[in-house]
This record gives C-alpha cells, sequence and structure tokens, in this order.
C-alpha cells in the first residue's frame, strides 16, 4: 500500500487532475445507468412484478449461478446501455440544430463538475487529523455546488426552445420557473448550518468538509447530526433538492400525461441518454450535499465519529488503521448513505402522485419560501439568545413568535383552482 501512496504522490499534479477527471466520468456514468436499472427493480417490487430479469447472452448461459445476475437484470443494463449508444439517432429537421445538440452537452457538464466540491469521504492521517477524501477541498465549497448545479437547468431551457415544438418549450419554460421557486429556499435552508458553525472570532467558511467535521465533535450536541438540532432545515432542503432535480411529485418540465416528454420529446438514443445520466448523476450529487449537511457525511452513527471507530479498529489491529483502509471503510458508509437517499427518491416516485403546476408554484412561493426565512430568523435569533447569554424571557419570546409565524405559515391550504 506504501508503494501506491509513493507512485501517486510521485506524479505530476497535471496527471493526478487528468486521472481524477477520468476517475469521475468513469463512476458517475455506471452510476447512472445502474440508477436506471434500481429504479426498474424497485419501481416492480413496490408494484408486485418481478422486473427485468429475462435477459441473458447464450454465451455465459452456462456460468454456474449466473442466472442470480439474470433474476437482477444486470444484462438488462447492458443491453440498454448498447442499444442506447449504436442505435440510430435521429435528427428532426425542424429543430435548430447546434443548440439543440449542444443542450445535453450542457447538462452533463454541472453534472460532473459539481462532484469536485463534494468530500467523499476521509482517512486519519499519522498525526491523528480526519483527512477528507475530495478532488477540491475549497472554502467555498457549498458556494460552488450551488452555483454549478444551478447552471443545469440552462440545458432543459436550451432544449426545449432549440426543439421548435410546444410541448417541449413549455417544459423547459416550467422547469426554469421551477427552478428559481426553489433555489432561494434551498439556498436559505443550509445558511443557518453555517451560522451555526461559524463561532464568533472564528475563521469563516462554507467547506463541506468542515461541516462534517463538526457532527465529529465529542459531547451531546457536538456529535449530534443537524437533522436533529435543524430537523426544518432538512425538510426545507430535501423538498427542495426534489424539485431541483425535476423528481416525483415536481417533475413538471417533463409531466408526460400534459407535455408529452416535456423537453426531451424530440430527443433519442444517445442525446436522451444523457439528459438522464444528468439526472441521476444531481440526485446523487444532491443526496451527498444532503448527507454531508444533515446525516453525518462518513461518519457511521450520531456520536460516533470515523476517529472514534478508527481508535476501535487500532485496539483490533494496527493494519486495520492504515490510511487506505480508513479511506475505503469511510467511502463505504457514505456511499450506502448515498445509496440509502437514491432509494428514498424512487420510493417517494412510485409512491406519490404528480402535483399540480399552480401547487408546485404555491407551494414554493407561498408555503417554503416563508418556512426557510421563518427558519432562518429564529437559528439567527436563537444563536444570539445562546452567545450572548440573554436568558429565560428572550426564549420565551421566541417561542411564542416561532409559533404564532408557523400558524400564519400554515394557516391557508393550497386552493384549488376555480374551474
Amino acid at each position: 500500500m506504501s508503494a501506491i501512496v509513493e507512485l501517486w504522490n510521485s506524479l505530476h499534479p497535471v496527471l493526478q487532475a487528468v486521472i481524477k477527471g477520468l476517475a469521475v466520468i468513469g463512476v458517475i456514468f455506471p452510476l447512472g445507468g445502474a440508477s436506471s436499472l434500481a429504479e426498474r427493480k424497485v419501481s416492480a417490487w413496490m408494484q408486485g412484478r418481478p422486473g427485468p430479469n429475462r435477459a441473458l447472452p447464450f454465451w455465459v448461459a452456462w456460468v454456474p449461478g449466473i442466472s442470480l445476475l439474470q433474476r437482477l437484470g444486470v444484462f438488462h443494463l447492458m443491453a440498454d446501455g448498447g442499444k442506447m449508444f449504436f442505435k440510430e439517432d435521429p435528427l428532426p429537421g425542424h429543430v435548430n440544430k447546434f443548440y439543440f445538440l449542444l443542450a445535453p452537452v450542457v447538462a452533463m457538464i454541472p453534472a460532473l463538475t459539481t462532484v469536485t466540491a463534494v468530500p467523499l469521504g476521509a482517512y486519519v492521517d499519522e498525526a491523528g487529523r480526519v483527512v477528507p477524501l475530495i478532488l477540491a477541498n475549497v472554502d467555498i465549497g457549498l458556494l460552488a455546488v450551488f452555483a454549478v448545479s444551478s447552471l443545469g437547468v440552462y440545458s432543459l431551457i436550451l432544449a426545449g426552445w432549440a426543439s421548435n415544438s410546444k410541448y417541449p418549450f413549455l417544459g423547459g419554460v416550467r422547469a426554469s420557473a421551477q427552478l428559481i421557486s426553489y433555489e432561494l429556499s434551498m439556498t436559505l435552508s443550509v445558511i443557518p448550518v453555517f451560522l451555526w458553525i461559524n463561532v464568533p472570532g472564528g475563521e469563516g467558511t462554507l467547506s463541506l468538509a468542515k461541516a462534517v467535521e463538526f457532527q465529529s465533535q465529542p459531547g451531546f450536541l457536538g456529535g449530534m447530526w443537524f437533522i436533529f438540532i435543524m430537523p426544518v432545515a432538512a425538510i426545507v432542503f430535501l423538498v427542495s433538492l426534489f424539485a431541483e432535480t425535476n423528481r416525483l411529485p415536481f417533475d413538471m418540465a417533463e409531466g408526460e400525461a400534459d407535455l408529452v416528454g416535456g423537453f426531451h420529446t424530440e430527443y433519442g438514443s444517445l442525446k436522451w441518454g444523457l439528459f438522464f445520466v444528468a439526472e441521476y448523476a444531481h440526485m446523487m450529487i444532491g443526496s451527498a450535499v444532503f448527507i454531508l449537511l444533515f446525516l453525518g457525511g462518513w461518519n457511521p452513527l450520531p456520536w460516533i465519529p470515523l476517529s472514534l471507530v478508527v481508535e476501535w479498529l487500532g485496539a483490533v489491529s494496527p493494519v486495520l488503521t492504515h490510511p487506505i483502509i480508513v479511506g475505503l471503510l469511510s467511502l463505504g458508509i457514505f456511499v450506502g448513505k448515498v445509496l440509502g437517499m437514491i432509494f428514498v427518491f424512487m420510493w417517494v416516485r412510485w409512491t406519490v402522485p404528480r402535483f399540480r403546476y399552480d401547487q408546485v408554484m404555491k407551494m414554493g412561493w407561498q408555503k417554503l419560501l416563508p418556512l426557510a426565512i421563518g427558519n432562518l430568523l429564529f437559528y439567527a435569533a436563537a444563536i444570539a439568545i445562546r452567545d450572548l447569554q440573554l436568558g429565560v424571557a428572550y426564549w420565551a419570546a421566541l417561542a411564542v413568535v416561532t409559533v404564532a409565524a408557523t400558524w400564519a405559515i400554515f394557516a391557508n391550504p393550497l386552493q384549488k383552482p376555480a374551474l
């Protein structure tokens, strides 16, 4: 293992960057394809049917145990991938060809770029410090993820406009309106987390790795995940994440029932596949950010940080504390949490019916945004009361104001449109 580390350190930084970039593409693309298969299996499981389980190449049918892979639908994934790459790629004559071809490429760029600022695990060095596994460990990590991922909507707008067709155009317009409606709430929901992390007099940061580090401290509040400290912020972020990734019940940009297929109606073959790989990539990155902010990142359980697990492994055998083994362990924990979140995305898709478009807009502007603003004001006041030690009277006043504001937000239910 030491030889591998020395070989890696001896490589030129440019070569290291190229290898890291290729590794990202090599991981995201297969995971996007595997997610499409997983979605088909999950939907089949929820609907009481077997799902894809028939495909089996005749030249491997003799291999003992191959039927297990057949039942899992692995060969359907291979067949679908081959079909996507090699079938005829239609290019309608009425589209604006340059922008029509550019849109799927634009969809992939944010999906492959944002992963550079997301830590995927950590290891413990010889000094006992937890070092995050991240391609670009910058202090503005969260800002970089938000800034780049928001560019993904331009691909939907571009695809809808360049298709020169009314249904894709309406899908593109819906996508842009939905992004604006929910991005504000998502951004406001994470501010209380960093208000909590950036204590007065300390060094300010928006690093996702620092958010995990803050949830790994000793003590009751130190080891508590932010989903327990700030549950409203977590809910607002999660709902906004569903809307930002165009997943049911927020898939207004596609809306098969009223827009045929929305922005991708005119697309097929590889270009269509790129849109869906980008959608699954956004789901994975969004799930990773949610886990880093609210679910402890690579820590296995609340109040049990990775450093404590390393101490337990060291008591068993010093070999188990090697940085590569610890890095793989933390990566496994983190990926397991991300897969759990992906399952939640699929579970909701096949359980909750699609909202109407007016309900999506009202929920974003009339419910979620006031809730995000109120949540931010509550934690700003709570942190000030705590730091200034203002006493019980201020806490009581804050509780009364919070109850009144919550009632005001939820007093009026979503109204049906007049017929």
